[in-house]
């Protein structure tokens, strides 16, 4: 079939058929280029067919995508051209590493008369397209060069597509030369693969899930039937139910708008037909510009590409990944295994539990005083906080760093502050870098004055405590310095230098970044215990290879491997997106939302507004993602499965007695499936995403979707009944002394001791002094002169329920009753 005349030299977009008949042998330049003889012996016997994309961009650079197929099923790649004359070092999967560059010609520039002869005047009106093509010197172990020219040229008194080549190789003395025919076909022609035989400068991006890919005229209106567009046009795999038929011709003839704007809707989510893939992104920095008439080029990434090619070999890849290997092994033994394991302790570690915790009296935190402890703290500490509230007397402490004193001359805390942020504000240790020191336990300390240093506040306590630290700096422990900053600049600048120096095949790239950003969560950025439990890495590891092979087959293969051309830019598109998402514990520690639950995210201030923020950030993303796949027709099966997955969690969510849980990495590997697709923000969600998922299930492992109540709690309040003080402000008498004064409280309702309630537990100025089924208690252990704190909770098995909010009894004697609610 003769080509149209609208397809030409600037408009080359259809199928071509190679026309064998009318075409020179090419088999001698297949076996000089180290093509096997299976796969010749295949060219020779099934058709060959040129699926074309022919676009041109704003800035009038043109890009030619070319899928080779044939019928007979052999492994096909592509080619990619960009006529900008800029050379594109490939490794191909037939060829090995090729080396090509294209660009419009006028013919009579063309010196070897072979390639300039015999063509249409359309062609030569157009300029004719000259692409030039060798073996990479020292990477291929076959030499040659093919040059060729496209266009059309009259055959057997038709206008066909045509390719001449001249062919030069080490191994022959002459050059060959060769002309492909090719016959015009339409739209419709099977879709079969196979590579073109001489030219293939990429290796084959795969195509997206459900069907095979398609291609269609860039910028065509697909007909469905002759003299129809697609909205008058039936929606054919609805035709063959004929209860739609009947439902859809009643529709029509009752509510024609109404019918039209559905077949309208359904239509633009259906997308184009057949299916398409979207053109690969063409490199910023490696392409020529057009500034007011005056074209300048930019050849970063070719500089890049031929700067890294002698670096490329794989056994030197094997060597610096053993480098690696080694080097990230001493940093992890310098980071945990130089200092005994028995003085570390985390950032939340204290010497008092909260509330009941150490027991009657406090004996189960014994001893309080004459005690030292050498200890070490990693970094960044002094950003870890409460997540529930917590009481520390009458003031309730939330979101913030549990630290009480310290404002005294000698640096004096409470026994329940935290150990290292204490360090950091008391100036023995450095947030950034972590290190050691000496603690000392002294026992009673009566009023801890609040102070503000180093970026941390604490506050006070105006009554006595039985149990307090102060710190030494001198200690005997060494190798304190936390390494993870140095461990952070170590694989950031290994990630980058995979990237532009070593440029590993996509899928051997993505697997480096799996496994090295794992393990500097696990070891290093967010470790799950101090040192960390390797059993619980390795435990996570195997699982997140698993997943992260699924996220590589649904998104990453789609998009990762076109950038092969511009290792640049996706260095900047990957690499700052991922590590962002692997430190998401730092670079999203200021948004005041710890965990997806109803309950974190009103209790934390700002949280709701945040979540508003997030939410809209995320549908702007959604809605554009939604574009760019329905651009290529598989927004129904994306939306499909989607669906499906939404009422998969629906039912979860309505389970009874569990809560539906989102955690970092659901959302993660919810949303990659959408990235899938060869665009620059698809590279950036993809980077971020992985980076993300990355973070939680080595940070925290993989944590149920459902959970109970008593989970989400922690150490909050769990909803249980409260017991009721008998005194009060109006019948507290302050004209009796302390020695003589009793506060009581009501007994135990039948329907409370119903639920196995069997006691009290009172805790005095947040010390527990009392636990039994009495009704009173005498304060002629207070001392005088200081406030006091109480607090009361029912008992069952000897475990405390909710406390109440605190009663306050004020040196004058003034008694200030509790606030409704727990504590």
């Amino acid at each position: 079939m003769a080509a149209p005349s609208e397809v030409t030299t600037k408009a080359m977009s259809g199928k071509f058929l190679m026309n064998k008949s009318l075409s020179d042998s090419f088999d001698e330049i297949l076996q000089l280029q180290g093509v096997s003889w299976l796969t010749r012996r295949a060219i020779s016997l099934f058709n060959v067919v040129l699926v074309i994309k022919h676009t041109t961009d704003e800035a009038g650079l043109e890009q030619i995508d070319i899928d080779n197929k044939v019928s007979g099923g052999v492994n096909a790649s592509s080619e990619d051209r960009t006529l900008d004359w800029v050379e594109r070092d490939e490794d191909d999967n037939i060829f090995g590493r090729v080396i090509g560059k294209a660009r419009r010609i006028p013919v009579e520039e063309i010196t070897d008369e072979f390639l300039k002869k015999d063509w249409t005047q359309d062609t030569i009106d157009n300029d004719i397209v000259l692409t030039d093509s060798w073996s990479t010197p020292g990477k291929n172990n076959y030499k040659w060069r093919a040059i060729q020219t496209w266009g059309f040229a009259m055959v057997n008194g038709e206008r066909r597509y045509v390719r001449h080549t001249t062919f030069t190789s080490d191994k022959r003395q002459n050059p060959i030369h060769t002309r492909l025919v090719y016959d015009y076909r339409d739209v419709s022609y099977p879709n079969v693969a196979l590579p073109h035989p001489t030219l293939m400068l990429r290796e084959p991006t795969p195509s997206h899930p459900s069907t095979p890919s398609q291609s269609t005229h860039v910028g065509s209106t697909h007909e469905v039937e002759s003299g129809k567009s697609e909205v008058d046009a039936p929606i054919t795999h609805l035709q063959q139910s004929h209860w739609f038929t009947s439902f859809q011709g009643e529709l029509a003839s009752r509510w024609p708008r109404l019918h039209r704007s559905l077949r309208r809707l359904i239509l633009y989510v259906r997308g184009p037909r057949p299916k398409i893939d979207l053109p690969n992104p063409i490199p910023l920095l490696g392409r020529t510009y057009n500034f007011r008439g005056r074209a300048f080029t930019i050849a970063l990434e070719p500089a890049i590409l031929r700067f890294a090619r002698q670096f490329t070999a794989p056994w030197l890849f094997v060597i610096l990944v053993a480098t690696y290997i080694i080097g990230f092994s001493f940093f992890a033994r310098s980071q945990w295994f130089l200092t005994p394991s028995s003085s570390f302790v985390d950032c939340t570690s204290v010497f008092w539990t909260e509330n009941a915790g150490c027991g009657l009296d406090g004996g189960l935190c014994a001893p309080f005083t004459n005690t030292s402890l050498d200890f070490r703290c990693p970094a960044q500490c002094s950003s870890v906080e409460v997540l529930n509230p917590r009481l520390i007397g009458n003031v309730e402490l939330d979101f913030a760093p549990l630290l009480v004193g310290g404002g005294d001359a000698q640096k004096t805390y409470r026994a329940d502050s935290f150990i290292c942020s204490s360090a950091i504000q008391a100036g023995f240790i450095s947030d950034s870098t972590g290190g050691c020191a000496t603690v000392q336990l002294v026992g009673n300390f009566t009023d801890y004055l609040p102070i503000t240093a180093y970026g941390l506040t604490s506050v006070g306590f105006p009554s006595v405590f039985p149990m307090s630290f102060r710190f030494s700096p001198s200690t005997s422990l060494t190798h304190c310095k936390d390494l993870r900053n140095d461990a952070l600049a170590f694989n950031i600048l290994i990630t980058c230098a995979l990237f532009l120096i070593l440029r590993p095949k996509a899928i051997v790239l993505y697997w480096c970044l799996v496994c090295i950003g794992f393990w500097h969560i696990a070891l290093f950025s967010q470790p799950q215990a101090t040192p960390p439990p390797l059993d619980n890495a390795f435990a996570a590891f195997l699982p997140t290879l698993f997943v992260c092979y699924g996220l590589w087959r649904v998104a990453v293969r789609f998009t990762l491997p076109v950038f092969a051309n511009s290792p640049f830019e996706a260095m900047i598109w990957y690499l700052a997106p991922y590590w962002t998402g692997v430190l998401t514990n730092l670079t999203m520690a200021q948004i005041p939302i710890e965990s997806l639950t109803a309950q974190n995210i009103t209790q934390q201030p700002g949280g709701l507004l945040a979540l508003i923020i997030i939410c809209l950030i995320l549908l702007v993303i959604v809605i554009n993602q939604i574009r760019v796949i329905r651009k290529t027709g598989y927004l129904p099966y994306y939306l499909g499965w989607h669906i499906m997955g939404g009422l998969v969690v629906l039912v979860l969510g309505l389970l009874p007695g569990l809560q539906l849980r989102l955690h970092h990495y659901i959302i993660a590997m919810a949303l990659f499936p959408g990235t899938g697709f060869p665009t620059r923000l698809s590279a950036i969600y993809q980077g971020f995403l992985l980076g993300m998922f990355l973070n939680d299930v080595a940070g925290y492992g993989f944590d149920s979707i459902l959970e109970t109540a008593a989970d989400l709690v922690g150490d909050g309040s769990t909803g249980s009944p409260l017991p009721t003080f008998l005194t009060n402000s109006s019948n507290y008498d302050a004209a009796i002394s302390l020695a003589n004064q009793t506060i009581s409280w009501a007994p135990i309702p039948d329907s409370v001791s119903s639920q196995g309630w069997n006691g009290f537990s009172l805790l005095v100025d947040d010390v527990e002094r009392y636990v039994g089924s009495a009704l009173n208690f005498s304060l002629a252990s207070l001392e005088t002169g200081l406030p006091h704190f109480f607090r009361l909770a029912y008992v069952t098995s000897g475990n405390p329920g909710d406390f109440t909010m605190p009663t306050t009894l004020w040196p004058n004697g003034t008694w200030i009753d509790s606030l409704p609610g727990p504590a």
